[in-house]
């Protein structure tokens, strides 16, 4: 399982809106990686902010 799929499944898994830390921390997947990562899944609409810095999926 790639860091991609490490940090999706993080916000799978949890019941409430993630910030980078809380996904980092759960996914044991460096900060600046989760950052770069969550980047993309912004970009392709994957995750969106219910409330400002914590995000979800779709």
């Amino acid at each position: 399982m790639d860091n991609k799929d490490k940090i999706i499944k993080a916000f799978k898994d949890s019941k409430e809106p993630l910030n980078a830390s809380k996904v980092s921390e759960i996914s044991d997947v460096e900060k600046k990686e989760v950052d770069k990562i969550m980047k993309e899944l912004k970009k392709d609409e994957t995750i969106y902010s219910p409330k400002r810095c914590y995000w979800t999926v779709k």
